[in-house]
């Protein structure tokens, strides 16, 4: 891996915390992704089911980890990983795979069997049990066109036990997974780390005339130099009236002196993911219009993270985010104040310049599992990133930093990022001087 080692402790920590929320004489069942074909013999690149990766720490494919905490038959079967069996041949064309030392090693979990072992015992587990906990993509925004190794087996699970009490992990996983330790967020700033290294490079060398790629594989370089795995999603690249496409991932058109130019990365690292929106202008220097609704954003954003604590929600907060945004907006021209005040509440006008959400959950994933009408905890960490877009003038501007909720204040893992419109143009324009000297 390219990461550091994790201590295992982590993954003891977070087993610990799932079983305590099982059902009395239950087994709960876990499996890695599938290797995605991508063309012919291709696969795409590997990335670890998030669930499996936060209970074992083993990152790679063909693993299954089972919970039975009240497992009769004794203590070495309550927490069993089952992997495959390496080979010569595995050996020559894949390289390195689990040994059982090292498996129990990373996830601290002793019993280490092969995958061709699993049948006969996951059976007699199984029939020793009374609930089997199987798990799923529960994500209230994912689209899902396949069935996962999960749900395959759960459906298989339940024509094989038809007896049996059926239950879901995924409401334990949301309720552990929203609050991080201190380990994860350790993790989570190193990923965080590395964006800003990435977004420091871009300050350097972005100028007028270039591609928008060319950005991003400035972007990828200290990215991968700095041992992310890459991207934690897919990046957004995005100048002049680009910006104003939410999701525009074409990354493909060339940037214009007097364009702004709008970038959404983040490094994933340790498969934690790093979330980071900056706008800066091409050229170095902002127009008085782009610096004008630059500060906007950036005042809505200071705004909205006094509002990141503990006992507050998100349908609370987004609507008081709304109210702020509203004033920005009528201060520069875009909402007229007395259209404001008799609009239709459930029609917002700010809307027509601020579309999205404020804040979501990270973790694991970008958009991380969570209970979305929860009130915030301390430990939870939220995006935090406003935006004002206004085609007709060709601007689209977004600020967004990554935020643990401590209590009366949360704390930014991304605060050593340049964002105020000063020290961007001071660090654009000292670099450009450094390389004409």
């Amino acid at each position: 891996m390219k990461y550091k080692k994790i201590d295992a402790s982590l993954f003891v920590e977070n087993r610990k915390r799932f079983t305590a929320q099982m059902k009395p004489n239950s087994i709960a069942i876990f499996h890695a992704n599938d290797m995605m074909s991508r063309n012919g013999d291709c696969h795409f690149p590997y990335r670890q089911n998030s669930d499996l990766f936060y209970l074992t720490g083993l990152d790679q494919e063909e693993v299954i980890l089972v919970l039975y905490p009240d497992c009769p038959r004794g203590e070495e079967f309550r927490e069993i990983v089952f992997t495959k069996q390496t080979n010569e041949h595995i050996a020559v064309w894949e390289g390195y795979k689990y040994t059982k030392e090292d498996a129990a090693a990373t996830s601290g979990i002793d019993k280490v069997l092969w995958l061709t072992e699993q049948e006969p015992l996951l059976n007699e587990l199984i029939l020793l049990a009374d609930n089997i906990y199987v798990n799923s993509n529960e994500n209230d925004r994912a689209v899902c066109d396949y069935a996962s190794r999960d749900v395959r087996h759960a459906l298989e699970l339940k024509q094989a036990y038809v007896g049996h009490e059926f239950q879901r992990s995924q409401p334990i996983m949301k309720s552990l997974r929203m609050i991080k330790s201190q380990p994860e967020i350790d993790l989570l700033q190193e990923a965080c780390t590395i964006t800003e290294r990435a977004f420091r490079r871009v300050l350097a060398t972005t100028q007028a005339g270039m591609m928008e790629y060319e950005v991003e594989a400035n972007v990828i370089y200290e990215f991968m130099r700095n041992g992310a795995a890459g991207h934690a999603y897919t990046p957004i690249i995005a100048g002049g009236g680009n910006a104003c496409v939410l999701h525009y991932i074409a990354n493909d058109m060339r940037l214009n002196d007097g364009d702004l130019l709008l970038m959404d990365f983040g490094a994933e690292y340790a498969n934690y993911a790093g979330d980071m929106t900056r706008t800066i202008p091409v050229n170095g220097r902002f127009t008085d219009r782009q610096k004008a609704v630059y500060n906007a954003v950036l005042k809505v954003k200071k705004e909205a993270e006094a509002m990141l604590v503990t006992g507050n929600n998100l349908t609370t907060y987004h609507a008081e985010v709304g109210k702020v945004m509203e004033s920005e907006l009528i201060g520069l021209g875009l909402l007229d104040r007395e259209a404001v005040r008799h609009q239709d509440p459930k029609k917002p006008l700010y809307k027509k310049y601020f579309m999205h959400g404020t804040s979501h959950h990270l973790g694991l994933d970008v958009h991380d599992l969570c209970h979305r009408y929860e009130e915030f905890k301390a430990g939870m960490v939220f995006t935090c990133e406003p935006g004002i877009y206004i085609p007709d003038e060709n601007i689209g501007i977004r600020l967004e930093d990554d935020l643990v909720v401590t209590g009366d204040q949360p704390f930014n893992l991304m605060a050593n990022i340049p964002i105020e419109v000063e020290e961007i143009e001071t660090l654009m324009n000292e670099q450009k001087q450094a390389a004409i000297v």
